[in-house]
């Protein structure tokens, strides 16, 4: 998705499922394992893991002030 705002960064987090698609832009692997073959309790164990990372990045992309 084409931006014009310069503090936004576009980056690719395909979770283990391929090579990146979109060239140019930030590529971050996050190999997971797949919640819909785990157990309940793993599941949320995987979702945990996702949300971290969700939000490492996020304070990793804010602008500086």
């Amino acid at each position: 998705m084409p931006t014009s705002d310069p503090h936004l960064e576009l980056v690719e987090v395909p979770m283990g499922c391929g090579d990146p698609v979109s060239l140019g832009h930030r590529y971050l692997d996050w190999p997971v394992a797949n919640p819909a073959t785990a157990p309940v309790e793993v599941a949320r164990v995987i979702r945990d893991e996702i949300a971290g990372r969700v939000t490492g990045l996020l304070a990793e992309l804010q602008p500086a002030t």
